[in-house]
């Protein structure tokens, strides 16, 4: 039971062919021709697989193989289709072509299993097209209400709603889902960061997915003439910026991993050389995958920019505008991932997800785990996103003795 690194590089470029842009970069957006495409080219292999295969409402693609036991138990594996704007051939995509793979090695090798399997290709996890984003999973676990589209358009002014209905979808309605009756998700994914990579490690067995809390805080001071106004008379925006950020980081090194900080965006008024800035914008991005450590460290650090702020005369807006809490990872299954990773001899290492993934949704509503394989000096998001076929293969190799585990 295995796939070859040469099938699974021609199963990548395969789906790679739709959405690829004159730039070098892969953008297939939610309901973009492209992404319609990639949904049906999709339809069709698992079909040919012996899969049944169908759209829900919404545009998630479900393809399920039935098992042989009578139950209707269903152990599901899968990820998003959609990119963002120049991206690369492999978030998203890989939990997908690589659950193909994997279903099909298990079925070419052991028949059909006793649990049903299922492939979900996701509709849509990036916001890349439009400020929504899980479309495809939220509307697995749940009803995403019309309320919640209210005003929700592309950066041409096209409705969520109108892009929706004009690729043959809608609203969901129903109560079925693509996860009902489904015991275990486990998807596939690249790391999306370097870890793997400077361990030496080939596999990444997912324990949590971190929760994350984002700001945008704004600074106001006193422009005022950089040759005239005294270092002590100011009101200086960017001393306080640059005091909290020293600050702060020194403070998030004490904490240590897994804790995040970072300091990724600054607007500045009047933003000129000769002139002390009195207005400033700027954003923090704060993780970690224990809620009450995210939330005590975070606050610490809202008291300080506070602080300072106060100290030089400078008012401050603190908007925390994303507050999501961290999602673990089924305990059982990450135990099996483990163990079948060690029976295997695989070179893995247990770790958290600092990035956000369709787990995180689905994890709260049915038992998940997730896989990691390196990604080549630690790049996604961009064309130049890469693993080495070898290390995909050993991937894909993995996930299908997990799933073998769960569904023979």
């Amino acid at each position: 039971m295995s796939v070859t690194a040469e099938e699974v590089a021609a199963t990548r470029d395969w789906l790679g062919q739709y959405g690829p842009d004159e730039r070098g970069g892969m953008t297939r957006l939610l309901f973009t021709r492209e992404w319609l495409d990639a949904q049906l080219a999709l339809k069709q292999r698992f079909e040919d697989l012996g899969m049944s295969a169908a759209f829900d409402e919404v545009g998630n693609l479900i393809a399920t193989y039935p098992g042989t036991d009578g139950t209707g138990e269903v152990i599901a594996t899968g990820s998003h289709v959609d990119t963002v704007v120049q991206g690369g051939k492999l978030d998203g995509a890989l939990g997908i072509f690589g659950g193909y793979l994997a279903v099909k090695d298990l079925i070419e090798t052991y028949g059909a299993p006793r649990k049903s399997l299922r492939i979900i290709s996701m509709a849509e996890e990036e916001g890349s097209r439009f400020p929504f984003v899980f479309w495809g999973s939220k509307n697995l676990v749940g009803t995403v209400p019309a309320s919640d589209l209210k005003g929700v358009a592309d950066a041409e002014g096209v409705p969520f709603t109108e892009a929706l209905t004009e690729s043959g979808f809608g609203l969901r309605t129903s109560a079925k889902s693509g996860l009902d009756d489904v015991k275990a998700f486990v998807e596939l994914h690249i790391e999306q960061g370097n870890t793997l990579e400077m361990e030496g490690k080939t596999v990444g067995v997912v324990n949590a997915i971190a929760g994350q809390r984002r700001y945008n805080i704004t600074l106001s001071g006193q422009a005022n003439h950089a040759g005239t106004t005294r270092m002590c008379y100011r009101h200086d925006v960017i001393q306080v910026f640059a005091e909290i950020v020293a600050g702060s980081i020194a403070k998030a090194n004490v904490e240590g991993d897994p804790l995040v900080l970072t300091f990724g965006h600054i607007e500045v008024t009047p933003n000129t050389v000769n002139v002390v800035p009195g207005h400033a914008m700027f954003t923090m991005d704060c993780r970690h995958t224990d809620k009450e450590t995210l939330v005590r460290f975070s606050e610490e650090i809202e008291a300080d920019m506070a602080r300072i702020a106060a100290e030089h005369g400078v008012g401050i807006e603190i908007d925390r505008w994303m507050d999501e809490d961290p999602v673990p990872m089924d305990t059982e299954l990450v135990s099996l991932i483990e163990e079948t990773c060690a029976e295997r001899g695989a070179n893995y290492r247990v770790m958290h997800s600092g990035a956000g993934h369709d787990s995180q949704v689905i994890a709260p509503h049915v038992p998940t785990g997730m896989l990691f394989v390196p990604s080549i000096g630690g790049v996604s998001h961009n064309p130049a996103e890469d693993t080495d076929p070898q290390e995909l293969a050993e991937g894909i190799d993995a996930l299908a003795a997990v799933l073998h585990k769960l569904a023979y």
